[in-house]
């Protein structure tokens, strides 16, 4: 049986602010109760610890559980934490999709925090990340049936109809594939430094097999447990998505397979798993072949080649932390985790080439 009672399983909570982060309660508060009139009393801020592009806060009233999000202090890209975007596609996806946090307001005020920033209503409950919560224990069977829940929230999302919850005009139109092909490689190329491979086969190979879109759909474009918010009572059940501001029109097999790049199995490459950050690796998880199965069987829908999804996926994900990898070499940052993130874009140039070759047998 599972361990689930709210007693024994640690719930998702935030700790104290972290310096030089600080917010301005004082202005929030009262911006908030312009807002929301009935509201009572003085927050409690707090802030998650997770989330390295966007900060996020806590803020307990007496009677209600708000998060605010904003961007990073000195964000000069407004287009990288577009608070309004990521606050707009949340507030028309929830009635079609009520896993999305209810909105609260959004903020465009710079006299407020000097930034937009939004406020939505917390969801409490687990978050599964490299691990499950502390003192929660699935079976086998359980397991499963988290993965395919998680899964099924993945398919609900792509079901939704863009028009009808008024996102019609959140992406640019047919060729997707091709755009984010294109735009990955610029990227690439930016963020390169000596001691990491060109890509050139790799990024050739992907533009050289470029599909049609194989649908268009709002896609959640950073699909990961460690994202979903699990039900603390009956913690194989979904309750809540979060971190929406990725989101766009997409290819739906785009977003499979960049969620599955993150999905890590028990006998992998020892390289592999050090990238992971979510409970893939437990007994009862589908294996990342079983998720392709899974998924194309309830969409219907039928790639001609799913190995250029799964390769974009990977390169994808090498380019995401070889730009990480670019401010610790120029010492942007001095973070030591960075260090070695060379040796894991080096890896991924091989993991692409031998399934590219693999499935060219």
């Amino acid at each position: 049986m599972a361990t689930h009672a709210t007693s024994t399983v640690t719930l998702d909570t935030p700790g104290s602010v972290r310096s030089g982060e600080e917010l301005n309660v004082a202005a929030v508060d009262a911006w908030l109760k312009q807002q929301v009139p009935s509201l009572e009393g003085t927050p409690t801020v707090t802030q998650f610890s997770g989330g390295a592009s966007n900060w996020t806060y806590r803020l307990l009233y007496p009677h209600r559980d708000l998060i605010l999000r904003r961007p990073p202090s000195g964000t000069k890209a407004k287009s990288a934490h577009d608070m309004s975007r990521e606050y707009r596609v949340q507030q028309a996806l929830k009635p079609a999709y009520p896993w999305v946090p209810q909105m609260v307001g959004l903020c465009q005020d710079p006299t407020i925090l000097g930034t937009d920033f939004y406020v939505m209503e917390r969801i409490e409950g687990l978050i599964p990340r490299a691990h499950l919560p502390r003192g929660l224990n699935l079976d086998r069977n359980q397991t499963r049936q988290l993965c395919l829940n998680v899964i099924d929230k993945l398919l609900e999302l792509h079901a939704v109809d863009a028009q009808a919850v008024g996102l019609s005009s959140l992406g640019k139109g047919p060729g997707y594939p091709r755009r984010q092909v294109e735009g990955w490689s610029d990227r690439y190329e930016k963020a390169r430094t000596w001691n990491v491979p060109s890509y050139r086969y790799v990024r050739d190979w992907l533009k050289a097999n470029i599909p049609d879109d194989s649908a268009t759909c709002v896609i959640h474009n950073d699909w990961r447990f460690d994202n979903v918010v699990l039900d603390p009572g009956e913690p194989t059940r979904v309750i809540g998505v979060l971190d929406w501001e990725m989101a766009t029109l997409g290819d739906p097999l785009m977003d499979l397979g960049s969620a599955l790049a993150y999905w890590v199995e028990a006998d992998d490459t020892f390289f592999m798993r050090l990238t992971r950050r979510q409970p893939t690796h437990l007994p009862g998880m589908l294996r990342r072949q079983e998720v392709v199965e899974y998924y194309l069987q309830r969409s219907g829908l039928k790639p001609t080649n799913w190995t250029f999804y799964e390769v974009f996926g990977i390169f994808r994900l090498a380019v995401i932390i070889q730009q990480i990898y670019y401010r610790y070499h120029h010492k942007q940052t001095r973070n030591p985790a960075f260090k070695n993130f060379w040796t894991l874009v080096t890896y991924f140039d091989w993991r692409c080439k031998r399934i590219i070759g693999k499935a060219g047998r």
